[in-house]
């Protein structure tokens, strides 16, 4: 059984891998056209514009427990149906002080891809193409499932990663879990997870 006690600081929201190759796991998309109003990938997408706020957290496998920080976070729709901006802030401690990370998500419907660009002060930019649909249909605009996953590394190590963002209402989760591709077999982990709370437009 692997053990692991990942620092806090990298755990970042959906993007927490230190490197990321552009080689994306396929995945069947669900209800991802936008066609006659449908709840589509994209209209439920746009649906998170808004202020949101709650904690960034890692699974210590060692103490077998969940630690955490407070987080917000802001996500605008430029207007193109398809482009999103997110803007992360935490509290990393005393000697990194206030992290912020800002994120632009542009998803390609017709591939059923997203491809991610993240910027923070004092690293390098990561870009990343996640295959990305859909679990099932959703129950109405607030209330879904979205799995997205690619092939990239973490820990400098190869790996598949796998990010499932869940809205129910105004909470919105989203488990990063990683898949270890140098370790014989197929063995998901818990990497590190975000809990929000919409708390405005």
């Amino acid at each position: 059984m692997r053990h692991w006690t990942t620092p806090l600081a990298l755990c970042l929201m959906l993007t927490g891998a230190a490197a990321f190759s552009q080689t994306v796991v396929s995945a069947s998309p669900t209800a991802i056209d936008e066609t006659d109003g449908a709840l589509t990938l994209a209209v439920l997408r746009n649906g998170l514009a808004g202020q949101w706020s709650g904690s960034l957290e890692y699974r210590d496998y060692t103490a077998n427990e969940w630690f955490g920080i407070p987080m917000t976070v802001r996500i605008s729709a430029v207007g193109d149906g398809v482009t999103l901006l997110r803007h992360s802030e935490f509290d990393d401690g005393p000697t990194l002080g206030i992290v912020r990370i800002t994120t632009i998500l542009l998803l390609d419907p017709a591939a059923g891809t997203e491809t991610t660009g993240m910027f923070r002060r004092g690293r390098a930019a990561e870009l990343v193409t996640y295959a990305t649909a859909l679990q099932g249909a959703p129950v109405d605009a607030t209330h879904w499932t979205v799995i997205s996953e690619t092939t990239s590394v973490d820990d400098n190590r190869p790996a598949r990663l796998r990010e499932t963002m869940t809205r129910d209402g105004d909470s919105l989760t989203t488990l990063k879990e990683v898949d270890m591709l140098d370790e014989p077999g197929e063995a998901w982990l818990v990497r590190n997870r975000t809990r929000l709370t919409r708390t405005g437009d």
